[in-house]
């Protein structure tokens, strides 16, 4: 009885509090990811033994760009879509959706950094530089700097931009994912026949 009594004041006290605490944010409405439009069909095997090998590095990104929302830019300004989440950082989906791609469009086998140190074949590294919103002319915009390396002996660097816009309205959680996977996969074409077989 002793015990309930000391217990008793202390819970009247914490009640106040209970209203304060929070174990993490709102859940977004959607969580969005990037779906490849070409990939090696299921069932295919690659061999560096006969095929020209390329790492992919993950690209490097704004700070606008180092989290999980996505981004709205008019002019100066930078704002993020509401109840919308990538589901993991974005450079990382972008370098899978061009890993995937590259690997069906060039016959290229695509190796992690960890399996390049073995045969790193060309090297793949580069600036994602918009991965976003453009509100002022309401597009989806994927803006890549590609430098490519094309063998583990060459000195030489080739750098190449890549872009595509695609149309959106409304600006909204249910638009967004659509307009940025169609751009991403676009761009990550375009990349894939610069590199070639």
């Amino acid at each position: 009885m002793t015990r309930i009594r000391t217990l008793a004041p202390l819970l009247v006290l914490a009640l106040p509090l209970a209203g304060c605490l929070s174990f993490g944010g709102k859940p977004p409405k959607a969580l969005l990811t990037l779906t490849p439009t070409t990939t090696l069909p299921v069932g295919a095997s690659q061999n560096s033994a006969s095929a020209k090998t390329i790492t992919i590095i993950v690209p490097a990104v704004p700070q606008s760009l180092a989290v999980a929302r996505i981004p709205v830019t008019t002019g100066d300004s930078v704002a993020y879509v509401t109840n919308a989440a990538w589901v993991e950082a974005p450079q990382r989906l972008f370098a899978r959706l061009m890993s995937d791609t590259i690997a069906a469009k060039t016959g290229r086998v695509v190796l992690s950094t960890a399996q390049s140190f073995s045969d790193p074949g060309a090297r793949l590294s580069g600036d994602l530089r918009n991965f976003g919103i453009d509100g002022s002319t309401h597009e989806a915009v994927v803006t890549f700097d590609g430098a490519l390396i094309r063998g583990a002996d060459s000195s030489k660097v080739e750098k190449k931009r890549f872009e595509a816009r695609m149309p959106i309205s409304p600006i909204d959680y249910t638009t967004v994912g659509p307009a940025l996977n169609q751009a991403a996969n676009q761009v990550a074409g375009e990349v894939a026949d610069w590199i070639g077989g």
